[in-house]
């Protein structure tokens, strides 16, 4: 299969460099320069990962991923200025899969790109070979023959991430999880575990799931510990 990346940067020089390896990898990449631009192309192509700037002229990247994910599940790599721990918490809140800062190297760079890319190509190939199988629990069910959610028969849009750790915790009903455990499951990436990272995703999450996520039923918090799955109610 053809691996097609967008590259979402304004800065020519980065935009291109970054394409230039990406390609000697492999891969197919499209490069934009602007919000706008990028829209287009999302609305007229179909990609397997998405590298984004945040600062962008026309249309700003924070919107960018929200159109992309009122759709789409493709992974998206944020590479941006911005340093600081709650743009980070903020680019992940609004479902980036990863977050680089700048400067970077173009090495970690490609480790990272083909680490979600490896991660959804093999969970999209799972999602279609496996044995389909409904996970119920309340009102709440998950289909892993269709990789649907819905919550009182109204679909939910689940990005692969909040679908594998909601799949996690139906598999696992009477386990009790660690923000580190969670990270290694579904991130696949001991050395670099990120309590921060498992807590934007949870609460992501409980926003499209919970009735009430001030008063969670379904993912519940074991203060101290982690998480676990509400009893079913």
């Amino acid at each position: 299969m053809d691996i097609q990346i967008l590259i979402i940067e304004d800065d020519v020089e980065i935009n291109q460099l970054v394409a230039r390896y990406l390609n000697k990898e492999g891969f197919h990449t499209h490069s934009v320069y602007n919000g706008k631009e990028a829209l287009s192309y999302l609305s007229n192509h179909e990609y397997q990962l998405i590298i984004l700037d945040l600062m962008l002229p026309k249309v700003d990247g924070q919107e960018i991923l929200r159109k992309i994910r009122e759709k789409k599940t493709t992974p998206v790599i944020i590479l941006s200025a911005r340093d600081r721990e709650m743009d980070k918490i903020l680019g992940l809140g609004l479902g980036a899969d990863d977050y680089m800062t700048k400067p970077f190297t173009i090495g970690e760079l490609i480790a990272r790109v083909k680490a979600q890319l490896r991660r959804y190509m093999d969970f999209n190939s799972d999602t279609a070979q496996a044995e389909p199988k409904i996970f119920k629990h309340g009102d709440l069910e998950l289909h892993t023959g269709t990789y649907e959610v819905t919550l009182g028969g109204q679909k939910k849009l689940l990005t692969a991430k909040e679908y594998s750790i909601l799949k996690l915790f139906l598999a696992n009903p009477t386990r009790v999880f660690s923000k580190s455990q969670i990270f290694q499951a579904i991130w696949q990436e001991e050395s670099m575990a990120d309590d921060n990272t498992v807590m934007v995703h949870i609460n992501r999450l409980r926003t499209k799931i919970e009735p009430d996520v001030s008063n969670p039923v379904y993912i519940q918090t074991v203060w101290g510990f982690g998480y676990k799955l509400g009893e079913e109610c």
